[in-house]
């Protein structure tokens, strides 16, 4: 029998870099006097983005942010490197869709060989520090954050913004035929109170979930569960649309992801590769795609360094 493959586990780690700052061949840039950074350029950032979600005119402090209908959204003022990278990365979410529309960005964390997890379910965590704060980030940046029932019962996570300064969004958990019945005593997004929790089923199974959870928590999608037993994600955006939650964030697991990809109901996908090698994991991406290359898609990116993971910023509608 054959050895599995390994290599050495760690390498030594490289001198801290800057999000998306450029390498220099003498040596790290030394900051720009005055330059303001990223901590004071966030609040504006995430409260532009936030009005425009509720159709309202953001009140932002002078000298951040300004915004013309000719060139969109830009910085003012002198901001250090890692402000200026932070503006570079959020700057699609600024001006993301007509106002009062849906729009929807997913984010999916893998290894260089595209997995999310080892074979055994293990993906705590495959990136670095940087990337979880993006990823929260995201959260207070969107209305809701969307999870499959498969991420709930694995990693019961919270779903909060713990990691950054901003409100939290609604949980949703996409949950058709209720397989987290038995999860909801543990599950933390039914238990802390700190942000409301919506749990999306086909509207067959409204009546047995409003007696487990309650009705305003129960989200009934009718149409949801297909007859052929996949899902029409289209009627989720539609459903929290009519509830005002416009701005989604799919957050996981691989599965979720693949689906809202799969049915082109993503408008941008983030997808954060760490530098590390699994093996015969759990994949990432994964739906039918078409036989030829020149049918695949290649869409528009940006690729952004987050510390030593790279994150692919991929535009899916353009």
């Amino acid at each position: 029998m054959a050895a599995a493959f390994s290599l050495p586990r760690r390498l030594p780690a490289p001198p801290p870099r800057q999000m998306n700052a450029p390498a220099s061949p003498s040596g790290p840039a030394l900051p720009d006097a005055g330059a303001r950074p990223a901590a004071v350029l966030w609040p504006a950032l995430r409260d532009a983005v936030r009005a425009r979600s509720a159709m309202a005119p953001p009140a932002l402090p002078p000298d951040t942010l300004a915004w013309a209908p000719d060139t969109g959204w830009r910085l003012q003022g002198c901001w250090d490197a890692e402000a200026q990278a932070l503006f570079t990365l959020c700057q699609p979410l600024l001006g993301a869709g007509p106002a009062g529309a849906a729009w929807v960005v997913a984010q999916l964390g893998q290894s260089l060989d595209g997995c999310v997890a080892t074979r055994t379910g293990d993906s705590r965590f495959i990136n670095g520090p940087e990337t979880l704060r993006h990823l929260h980030r995201l959260r207070a940046l969107c209305d809701a954050v969307i999870v499959g029932a498969g991420t709930v019962a694995a990693d019961n996570p919270r779903l909060t913004t713990r990691l950054v300064d901003g409100p939290h969004p609604t949980r949703v958990l996409l949950d058709p035929q209720l397989r987290l019945a038995g999860h909801l005593a543990r599950a933390q997004v039914f238990r802390d109170g700190l942000a409301p929790t919506l749990w999306a089923c086909d509207a067959r199974w409204q009546h047995a979930a409003v007696a487990q959870a309650g009705a305003e928590r129960v989200l009934a999608v009718a149409g949801l569960l297909r007859e052929d037993s996949t899902l029409d994600l289209a009627r989720v955006v539609s459903a929290l649309r009519a509830r005002g939650l416009v701005r989604l964030f799919v957050e996981g697991g691989g599965v979720t992801v693949s689906r809202f990809l799969a049915q082109r109901c993503l408008d941008r996908l983030h997808l954060a590769v760490a530098p590390l090698i699994i093996g015969n994991g759990r994949p990432g991406l994964r739906f039918e795609g078409p036989a030829h290359l020149a049918d695949c898609a290649r869409p528009p990116c940006r690729v952004h360094r987050m510390g030593v993971d790279h994150l692919w910023d991929l535009a899916l509608r353009t």
